[in-house]
């Protein structure tokens, strides 16, 4: 039996076995294994884009320096958690307010508020107006006979 090699691959080649790909058969991946794409914020679980914080941080550094790939998940993690701390706290100031949407103003007293975001965050926020305080020997005070001193 004598075959050429033009009749074996259009026969290997209808078949549909053998070679690269194709359906079943041995040759290569099945079709369905092919997954779609994931963005490293879905993998982590993480609404900040993680990609773009890796690209910034990149930008940082100086030419010849690396950047790992979990230092990007890291920094997009802790970015996403105070900003959902922020957000939390500058919420329940307009609830208190009985307004709906959140201002300046509300941010300034959620993070003026809480003792750790003022530390934290020292600038100046636009808008924001001051923190209402009055100093104690401001306030009226009290005479011998439980009335209030006149002024």
């Amino acid at each position: 039996k004598v075959s050429s090699p033009t009749h074996d691959t259009a026969i290997c080649a209808m078949s549909g076995k053998g070679g690269k790909g194709g359906k079943g058969g041995k040759g290569g991946k099945a079709p369905t294994s092919k997954k779609a794409p994931q963005s490293r914020s879905s993998k982590a679980g993480l609404q900040f884009p993680v990609g773009r914080v890796h690209r910034f941080l990149k930008a940082s550094v100086q030419h010849n320096q690396r950047v790992g790939a979990t230092a990007a998940v890291y920094t997009a993690a802790i970015l996403e958690y105070l900003t959902a701390e922020v957000l939390e706290l500058a919420g329940n100031a307009c609830k208190d307010l009985k307004v709906k949407r959140i201002t300046p103003r509300h941010l300034q007293l959620a993070i003026r508020g809480d003792e750790e975001l003022d530390a934290l965050i020292k600038a100046t926020i636009a808008g924001g107006g001051v923190i209402p305080h009055i100093h104690k020997s401001l306030i009226n005070k009290q005479t011998k006979g439980g009335k209030k001193a006149k002024f």
